[in-house]
């Protein structure tokens, strides 16, 4: 997982873009294009923009390619009181919540509060998506077969949401969470679950063991 990060300070609020995260959703741009516009250099000027502004559009950013720190506060993002998991149709997989990824030996490999997960199995930035579903033409609606999720009772409400990489494998989460799709709906559950992310399972958004049928290789 690579990264590529630029800084812009503001009056009260320095903003950081990381360009290898950025998949131009463009919730900035839309949010405040004053100070986000691609048009301009450098394209992100914080300039007078207040710091509930810039932090409630920062904040809105579903990969966390943007993120800020507060000059004059020790304040930070707080994760939503539950973890959501976002299905993307022909896209990624969106997190918001207390996310903690883990490599297979449970190295932390980043905390963050919002994350993109890659699904299509092209990213070379993997395990995030970096827009590779674009060009290798990935299509996936947003379904998903609810009575798997309803094999376990609900534990609870928020708290860590613990993403574990397995190599050449999918990503497994553990906790509570609401998983959303437009195809389907919202489920809470606190189900521990293995997500694709080689691109070719047939119970998507849910591994069913293709990464092996076909040499996924995420690294």
């Amino acid at each position: 997982m690579e990264k590529k990060v630029f800084s812009y300070e503001g009056n009260e609020v320095e903003v950081s873009w990381d360009q290898k995260r950025c998949i131009h959703a463009e919730e900035c741009v839309h949010g405040l294009p004053d100070v986000f516009n691609p048009d301009q250099r450098p394209w992100i000027q914080p300039g007078e923009a207040s710091t509930d502004e810039l932090t409630d559009v920062i904040e809105r950013c579903p990969t966390g390619a943007l993120q800020y720190e507060l000059k004059n506060s020790e304040e930070n993002e707080e994760p939503p009181e539950q973890n959501v998991i976002t299905i993307e149709k022909d896209g990624p997989i969106y997190i918001h919540g207390n996310v903690v990824i883990h490599d297979m030996d449970d190295n932390v490999v980043l905390k963050d509060t919002r994350v993109a997960m890659c699904r299509c199995g092209a990213s070379e930035n993997k395990p995030l998506c970096d827009n590779s579903h674009i060009e290798a033409g990935f299509e996936a609606d947003t379904s998903y077969n609810v009575e798997r999720l309803r094999t376990q009772p609900v534990e609870g409400k928020g708290g860590e949401l613990s993403i574990k990489l397995f190599d050449n494998a999918p990503f497994l989460v553990q906790g509570n969470y609401d998983l959303v799709g437009e195809d389907t709906g919202s489920e809470t559950c606190s189900k521990k679950m293995s997500f694709c992310r080689c691109g070719g399972s047939n119970t998507k958004p849910f591994c069913d063991g293709t990464h092996k049928k076909i040499g996924f290789v995420s690294n």
